[in-house]
């Protein structure tokens, strides 16, 4: 089927393809995608919250960044931070997030649902899924929560995911290497398996050899000053453990090209 060829990357076209490899990148600011596009992605995930590990963008970072990037934009639906259980409510949430982020221009959705036991939610994904059609879906790294993710990994095939991003349920896509290639074997093609997690320079070449995987996701940022000059250190307005509010974290267009550049160099 077209949209699970693995050269064209689901809608990507050849834009940000890498002889065969697609880079998507993870943003959550207008900066970060702009510089993600000029770097070489093919892809964008477009999110808030990557401290949480992504949540819902608002609609008007979605219209402001289809407004300057040209890339195939693909929107997180997460409701919170935390674990990937939802309530009723949480669904409806969702499902509203979902129509107006396709209201708004996003060209694919990102989302994953689990039970209370370990395994895919089925039936909140099927709900979401109709919501979704006919734009391509991505089941994000609630797969590396799951309790067995062999028999998950078929449940998201006959469910009819596009993808599923994952580190190889382990805390980077190097740890969980060896797994991340089994999935991509099991897969055949059926859904592509991106691996995600941790991936830099120094470790996506082993990555992309060693799991056989069509596509990376990476976020490929860097530490940048504030360009405030008055600064109150005596306020936060995050937690005690959150990060300055005077160091802003952005896509380095940098990175990004090296990121695509390694990816080229590979075949």
């Amino acid at each position: 089927m077209e949209r699970r060829d693995r050269k064209r990357g689901s809608g990507a076209g050849n834009a940000g393809m890498a002889d065969g490899f697609l880079m998507e990148v993870c943003v959550d600011s207008v900066e970060s995608a702009v510089n993600a596009e000029r770097g070489g992605a093919g892809r964008i995930e477009l999110c808030a919250g990557l401290m949480e590990g992504g949540t819902t963008p608002s609609m008007g970072l979605l219209q402001v960044v289809k407004q300057c990037v040209r890339v195939p934009v693909f929107v997180m639906i997460r409701p919170r931070g935390g674990d990937f259980l939802y309530s009723d409510r949480e669904l409806e949430v969702m499902k509203a997030d979902i129509r107006l982020a396709k209201l708004h221009g996003a060209d694919g959705l990102v989302f994953g649902a689990l039970t209370e036991d370990g395994r895919i939610d089925t039936e909140l994904c099927t709900a979401l899924l109709a919501v979704c059609r006919p734009l391509p879906v991505t089941f994000h790294r609630a797969f590396d929560m799951v309790h067995d993710p062999l028999v998950a990994l078929e449940t998201l095939v006959s469910l009819g995911f596009e993808r599923v991003l994952t580190s190889g349920c382990d805390s980077s896509a190097l740890e969980g290497l060896p797994l991340i290639k089994r999935f991509t074997e099991q897969a055949k093609g059926r859904i592509v398996v991106v691996p995600g997690g941790g991936i830099t320079e120094r470790n996506l070449q082993r990555i992309l050899e060693g799991s056989g995987a069509p596509e990376f996701h990476c976020s490929a940022r860097s530490a940048r000053d504030s360009g405030m000059k008055f600064r109150n250190s005596s306020v936060a307005m995050g937690s005690s453990l959150s990060v300055s509010e005077y160091s802003l974290k952005v896509a380095d267009v940098a990175q990004v090209r090296t990121l695509n550049a390694i990816a080229k160099n590979i075949l």
